[in-house]
């Protein structure tokens, strides 16, 4: 085990500035077993697919049969990764990780893949998601183990080294029986890969195959991207193993139902990803036209804030009949530099990451379609910006119920404290960010465009009910319905 490339630093660069007013996952993942080729580059570019999930760190891991290499570091791909630095990277076996953190602080010590030793061996760990019992978890180890583990994800690899039977497997198949929460975890040792998920199935993990070899990662989107053919989803609860012998797959049982998250579908995955057999446009498109029919209004354009929303907007005007025109442009680097703007440079807020087309908005009643409203900053600066540029009316809709809970399981969503629809009505809602009105789809409406039964998915951050298994976990951290606006 060794860190590559140290005579071939990447720069460090401190954290970005985030928006005041978004939705941010906690990871993207990947892993090959492709013998008799070099795996670096493709892992690269398959991370480079899932840089949307996590843009504070990553990392890749690669073995060549006999030893585990890693080189990570804190920003972006691009920044960190280069050719001499892959080419110290040789092996056909890896694991692929990018990074926003939600629990362990935001330093390259949490950046991941994790590497750990244990009698069996050395393994390599990346893992997307959140735990809720780490704190029962982490009692489970040594004084010092506990002291330093410094993430939900440092606490779980902790635990398979410390496990004194078992093959890999077997170790796996226990650690997923004592955690409880989110987890869509890529493994690899010296010779094996693993994927496993959580018995929720919370985030997303899915199976495909590369030339001869095999491909594991958060998205599709990731498998399209270095020419993999995508087989299927990794099932709530199973194991993926991959190794010599090919693949094979083993279930662990519990009594918990699935519960994917909702927001994969508004917001997290890339809109070219695959769900259920679908494209998650197709789903986006509906919830567009779904808030067309319950939140109607006169006006004169529908617009979408780019490019989280175009799906959505698109959907909303074949079903209102309104002509769908791009109103803001989108500086799509803005988010890729490190750089973090001065004062007078951050009061111009949103005006860093979009401009309006004026000729498009001057006298016209505008529908702004967006994804969700977290505190509520942004949506603010966005109908102030349609009014400076000449917008008559600005009418906001958006594509999911109020989030009026924070999420527990690998979502940076705020606290109640934090979160404006845990604390004012919609109407308030509305008059805060100066729109003409306010229209949320409603929770039927969402699932019903997923075209899969409500029973599927995890709601918790408009419901305030989590998953059977979970919410027990969550006594005292999780309001009551009567206490938060409706």
């Amino acid at each position: 085990m060794r860190q590559a490339g140290l005579n071939l630093p990447a720069p460090y660069v401190p954290k970005p500035t985030a928006s005041e007013d978004a939705v941010h996952d906690a990871c993207g993942v990947c892993g090959f077993f492709a013998p008799g080729e070099d795996v670096a580059r493709a892992t690269y570019f398959a991370l480079y697919a899932l840089q949307h999930r996590g843009q504070e760190s990553a990392g890749i891991a690669v073995s060549d049969g006999n030893e585990l290499r890693v080189f990570k570091q804190m920003g972006l791909l691009s920044q960190i990764f280069t050719e001499d630095v892959l080419s110290e990277l040789p092996g056909y076996l890896s694991v692929g990780h990018t990074r926003y953190s939600t629990t362990g602080s935001s330093v390259v010590y949490n950046a991941q893949p994790l590497l750990a030793t244990s009698e069996l061996g050395t393994f390599a760990l990346a893992h997307n998601g959140n735990l809720v019992n780490t704190v029962a978890l982490r009692d489970m180890l040594p004084p010092e183990a506990a002291a330093s583990a410094e993430s939900d994800s440092d606490v779980m690899a902790r635990l398979l080294t410390l496990m004194d039977h078992g093959n890999m497997e077997e170790r796996i198949a226990e650690l997923m029986q004592r955690c409880i929460g989110a987890f869509s975890i890529v493994l690899a040792t010296e010779k094996q890969l693993f994927g496993f998920r959580d018995p929720w199935g919370v985030r997303p993990l899915c199976v495909g195959r590369y030339g001869d070899g095999w491909m594991i990662a958060s998205e599709s989107c990731a498998l399209n991207t270095v020419g993999a053919e995508l087989l299927r989803e990794v099932e709530p609860g199973e194991i993926i193993i991959i190794d010599e012998r090919g693949l094979r797959s083993r279930k662990v049982q519990t009594n918990y139902k699935p519960a994917n998250c909702i927001f994969e579908y508004i917001y997290f995955s890339r809109p070219d990803t695959m769900y259920a057999g679908h494209e998650l446009y197709l789903a986006r498109y509906r919830m567009g036209r779904a808030i067309a029919r319950e939140a109607p209004v006169e006006a004169d354009i529908v617009i979408g804030v780019p490019d989280s929303a175009t799906a959505a907007a698109i959907g909303y005007s074949d079903e209102s009949g309104l002509p769908y025109i791009e109103g803001l442009m989108k500086n799509r680097y803005i988010g890729r530099t490190f750089i973090s703007p001065d004062q007078s440079m951050r009061s111009q807020g949103v005006k860093l990451k979009f401009n309006p087309l004026i000729a498009n908005l001057k006298d016209k009643r505008v529908v702004l379609v967006d994804d969700s409203i977290v505190r509520g900053t942004t949506t603010r600066q966005l109908v102030a910006l349609l009014r400076k540029a000449g917008a008559r009316e600005v009418h906001v809709r958006l594509t999911c119920p109020p989030m009026r809970h924070p999420c527990f399981l690998g979502v940076d969503t705020a606290t109640y404290d934090q979160l404006i629809a845990a604390n004012f009505s919609v109407p308030e809602i509305c008059k805060t960010i100066n729109a003409d009105s306010l229209g949320y789809l409603s929770e039927e409406g969402l699932v019903e465009s997923t075209g899969r039964p409500r029973g599927d998915f995890c709601m918790g951050c408009f419901t305030g009910r989590y998953p059977g298994g979970i919410h027990e976990q969550l006594t005292g951290k999780v309001r009551e319905p009567e206490k938060v606006p409706t």
